[in-house]
C-alpha cells in the first residue's frame, strides 16, 4: 500500500469517528482538515510514516474515549459494579 493511500485511508478512517465527537461533527472535521493541510507540503517519507504512526495513535485514543463513555453509560444505566439496589 502506497503511502498516498495510507493517508487517504487514515483520514477517512478518522473522519468517520468524528461523527461521534462530543462538540460536533463540524467542530471535528476542521480540525482535522486542518492537521492534514498543515502537513501536505511533507514529502519525506520517513517523516511520512511518522505522522502516519502518530495519527494512528490518535485513533485509537479516540477510539478508546468511546468506549470508555460507552462503557460509563452502560455502567450509571444499569447500575454495574454496585451491590445494594437504589431506592
Amino acid at each position: 500500500m502506497s503511502l498516498r493511500s495510507k493517508v487517504i485511508t487514515l483520514y477517512k478512517n478518522l473522519l468517520h469517528l468524528g461523527k461521534d465527537w462530543p462538540t460536533g461533527y463540524d467542530f471535528f472535521r476542521h480540525r482535522l482538515h486542518k492537521a492534514f493541510t498543515k502537513n501536505k507540503d511533507v514529502n519525506d517519507p520517513e517523516e511520512i510514516k511518522k505522522l502516519i504512526k502518530h495519527g494512528e495513535f490518535v485513533q485509537k485514543e479516540i477510539e478508546a474515549l468511546y468506549m470508555l463513555k460507552k462503557y460509563r453509560t452502560l455502567k450509571r444505566r444499569y447500575n454495574i459494579g454496585n451491590n445494594s439496589p437504589q431506592q
